[in-house]
């Protein structure tokens, strides 16, 4: 496995989809369900964002090939967007992209809209998909890219699953730690992103 790779992949996922700020909105939305119930929609998410990652990094390159759009141009793009949520978070605001509207919601369709769709699985995580699916070159960065997306997706129906215990144990302050370290780790991965798609594209500045 590489780990370098499988490290800064981690890094940029996992600030993205951070299960414990997607926490509170889980908990919003499912305050009149039982455990089991709250556990039932953790799973079904956990299948609606699996099937999403899998289909982008399968074939987001292939996506924005046809719309005739280099990867560089798309990870200069995509940093971009990184960098602007990671903005977000550290200021301690909504991240617009990342936000579904909550009104009128079918309580069977919650898992999908908004919680899969637009809240884990929004812009800045099909960004890092496409751009970290675009470097994996040869069998142990593809063990990395599988690995690295499996324990993120693990590691979110995991506290989904226990919400109602992380809730209790999880503070207002604690969520504010996560939310502004978390940010600062994706606005350094944004910046090595728009770097990295600006040199190729703009090779005279390098």
């Amino acid at each position: 496995m590489d780990a370098v790779f499988a490290v800064k992949f981690l890094g940029a996922l996992f600030a993205i989809m951070n299960p414990f700020i997607n926490l509170p909105v889980f908990l919003s939305l499912t305050s009149d369900n039982t455990v089991q119930q709250q556990r039932a929609m953790a799973a079904k998410i956990l299948l609606y964002s699996t099937v999403m990652c899998v289909v982008i990094a399968v074939a987001g390159t292939k996506i924005i090939g046809f719309f005739g759009v280099s990867i560089d141009a798309f990870r200069v793009a995509g940093g971009l967007v990184l960098l602007g949520i990671a903005f977000a978070m550290l200021n301690g605001k909504p991240i617009a992209t990342h936000q579904g509207d909550r009104d009128g919601l079918d309580p069977d369709a919650i898992a999908f809209y908004p919680m899969t769709f637009p809240m884990i699985v929004g812009p800045g995580t099909i960004a890092t998909l496409v751009i970290y699916s675009a470097q994996v070159h040869g069998s142990e960065q593809m063990l990395g890219f599988a690995s690295v997306l499996a324990a993120v997706l693990l590691c979110v129906y995991v506290v989904l699953f226990f919400a109602s215990a992380f809730g209790k144990l999880l503070s207002a302050r604690m969520r504010v730690i996560v939310t502004r370290l978390m940010g600062m780790v994706l606005a350094a991965i944004a910046v090595e992103m728009v770097f990295a798609g600006t040199k190729v594209l703009l090779p005279g500045l390098g």
